[in-house]
């Protein structure tokens, strides 16, 4: 059986590539996909097949795609150019054969209001017309995206609220998404992955007590968010579509809790407490 990851170039997908191996599964029985693969040159001096292919090159795909027997589909970062790029993946692996895919999705993809959303349903919904057995992982924040040492720093800005974020870390997710793309069948599934939901209020109190100092978080209308992202140098447009996901989680959107994720990795998730020590560490 031979694996593919793509995106096995940035930091979830090498984390996959690093779970696959951890989990037993031989170098050579894995090929990690992405545009720079001089980054991953470690994994293939370990024996990890490399190719290079970028989401907008359907040919390069489907090469990098050939002789696999299953996909772990890491979604692209590029928001707003995801519809076709997902689509060239979605008919590289049709094309090439592939027997199962696992995609990395956004938390209740199929319902949720949030602008990130559309892009991840479009996917989710592509893989199920391919007829690929397909599951989806809907992963929600992961702890690296708040910046906890500039938060005790500057403090803690966001527009989301009292909602709650199910917040988790990005190795744990990356381990879930290992033991998802190994187990045998899981057609049409979708996991709600998260870890411990807390509010951003309450995640800024986690951060004071592990850090000894201060931290005090902020909540701004949206409008406000939007312009302090472009003050810290985030392009409006995603500006726009950070501040629009902090809506989401006040609506309660970002909420998954932990049951899936716990389910998948077969223990419980990595305490936020312990998680938030080791990034300040």
């Amino acid at each position: 059986m031979t694996i593919v990851v793509t995106g096995a170039t940035g930091p979830f997908g090498r984390l996959a590539v690093e779970s696959l191996l951890a989990r037993g599964v031989a170098a050579d029985r894995i090929v990690g996909v992405g545009r720079s693969v001089g980054r991953i040159q470690d994994l293939a001096d370990r024996g990890v097949v490399v190719r290079q292919a970028g989401y907008e090159d359907p040919d390069a795909l489907r090469a990098a795609f050939e002789g696999a027997d299953k996909l772990l589909f890491v979604s692209g970062s590029e928001i707003g150019k995801r519809v076709q790029q997902h689509t060239n993946v979605v008919v590289a692996a049709k094309d090439a054969g592939i027997g199962q895919v696992a995609y990395t999705s956004i938390p209740h993809a199929d319902t949720s209001t949030m602008v990130l959303a559309r892009e991840h349903l479009f996917t989710e919904r592509a893989l199920t017309d391919s007829g690929i057995p397909s599951v989806f992982l809907r992963n929600s924040s992961y702890l690296e995206v708040f910046d906890v040492r500039g938060a005790v720093e500057r403090g803690l800005f966001g527009a989301a609220g009292g909602g709650r974020v199910s917040i988790a870390t990005r190795p744990d997710l990356a381990e879930a998404a290992a033991a998802a793309i190994l187990a045998d069948r899981h057609d049409q599934r979708a996991y709600e992955l998260g870890g411990e939901s807390v509010t951003l209020a309450e995640l800024a109190a986690e951060v004071s007590r592990q850090s000894g100092r201060e931290v005090v978080y902020t909540d701004l209308p949206q409008d406000r968010f939007v312009e302090f992202l472009v003050a810290g140098g985030l392009p409006e447009a995603h500006a726009a579509v950070m501040a629009d996901a902090h809506r989401g989680v006040a609506a309660g959107e970002a909420d998954t809790g932990p049951k899936d994720l716990e389910e998948l990795l077969g223990r419980p998730v990595t305490p936020l407490a312990d998680a938030i020590r080791a990034a300040l560490a």
